[in-house]
């Protein structure tokens, strides 16, 4: 991308930098006020923290924005850590969880797509009892475990959950009960010891046939397809609610870019922005990565998200949870440990408290705020 950028334009010289740990990086290079003039960003905790300082140029003049998804807009408004006025954030594109079967297993065995709760907990019966595990894990990697659960939060508690307790109107423990008891019985369908395997694991046994469905992104597909490319995988909404009204797709804005505020040539960078932004370009991305665009188009997606077309199609998606936790908090281990231990009011007190212990200077920021507003 940075080559063929480059071989078109004389007056723009565009170096892209991608290292190891890049977010360590960037934030250093904040430090000594060595700014790039674009970033390329999730959707998450450290966007909302760069909205905070300041540091973003609003892009709210910039002609491509009338092109995104409005739901990805939404999303993008709702990590500002209290209202600001602008937008700081191109979202460019996003990814889907969910959960990913396996579509030949379920046409041989004539499984149906649940869409419901109790409708799941029927269908991992029904493929336990033909002697297939329904669910593989991979609980060793940490992170992992925020995949089902986020999948999940988005059917069971309020989409500005972190909103509401830093505004001091309710708490993790009244919010997440359902969702984490309802989680714990997912455990039973899984391997015998779902902490043994990592992400890498599970990724190859899934590949292999050795469960029927995986709950987790689709970012996974490349690494899965990496082990058997000829994999028929499809995905849909993990339906955690006991209705199949309140089915909502979790999503969230995977890469956007922003603009630093201290960029000499916003024209050039917006340049920069309608090259990546040009359809052609979306859609290598999208092949490389099976991602989902964030811009609105005539776009070729790939297969394995047939399921959540729907969804995507009419912006009926709700951004995950754990986009609002900072990673001091360190939550998909205070899970892990959660899941092994099978205590859920531990769990929700620990997760309560801990948030006071990491969040106090944003319930103080939050708080004052809703007081003078």
């Amino acid at each position: 991308m940075e080559e063929e950028f480059n071989a078109t334009h004389d007056d723009i010289h565009l170096t892209i930098s991608s290292p190891n740990d890049a977010m360590t990086i960037l934030k250093t290079r904040f430090i000594r006020e060595d700014y790039p003039d674009i970033i390329g960003i999730g959707g998450d905790i450290n966007y909302s923290y760069f909205v905070d300082a300041q540091i973003l140029e609003n892009v709210a003049d910039y002609e491509g924005m009338k092109d995104i998804n409005q739901g990805y807009l939404d999303i993008a408004e709702a990590l500002e850590l209290i209202p600001t006025e602008g937008t700081y954030i191109i979202p460019y594109v996003a990814n889907a969880a969910g959960v990913l079967y396996n579509r030949d297993m379920f046409v041989e065995h004539g499984w149906e797509i649940p869409q419901t709760w109790d409708e799941m907990l029927q269908l991992c019966d029904k493929i336990k009892a033909e002697g297939i595990m329904p669910f593989y894990f991979g609980f060793k990697d940490t992170w992992t475990c925020l995949a089902p659960w986020n999948a999940m939060a988005v059917e069971l508690a309020p989409a500005d959950t972190a909103k509401q307790v830093n505004k001091g109107q309710t708490t993790f423990t009244e919010q997440y009960r359902e969702l984490a008891e309802k989680y714990m019985k997912l455990l039973p369908y899984g391997p015998d010891d779902p902490f043994a395997y990592g992400y890498n694991d599970a990724c190859t046994a899934f590949a292999r046939g050795e469960s029927a469905m995986y709950p987790i992104g689709s970012y996974a597909t490349p690494q899965i397809l990496s082990v058997n490319p000829d994999l028929n995988i499809d995905s849909f909404v993990m339906p955690a609610a006991d209705s199949a009204d309140a089915r909502t797709l979790n999503s969230g804005i995977d890469l956007g870019f922003c603009v630093m505020d201290g960029c000499e040539n916003k024209e050039a960078a917006y340049e920069v922005l309608n090259f990546l932004y040009a359809d052609e370009n979306i859609q290598k991305y999208i092949d490389d990565q099976n991602a989902v665009p964030c811009k609105n188009g005539d776009f070729k997606l790939a297969s394995m998200l047939d399921g959540m077309l729907e969804f995507i199609e009419s912006g009926n998606m709700t951004d995950y949870q754990d986009h609002y936790y900072p990673s001091e908090m360190s939550v998909d281990a205070l899970l892990q440990t959660f899941l092994l231990e099978k205590d859920v009011d531990g769990f929700l007190k620990t997760f309560d408290t801990n948030w006071q212990r990491y969040n106090r200077d944003i319930i103080r920021m939050v708080q004052d705020y809703e007081n003078s507003h």
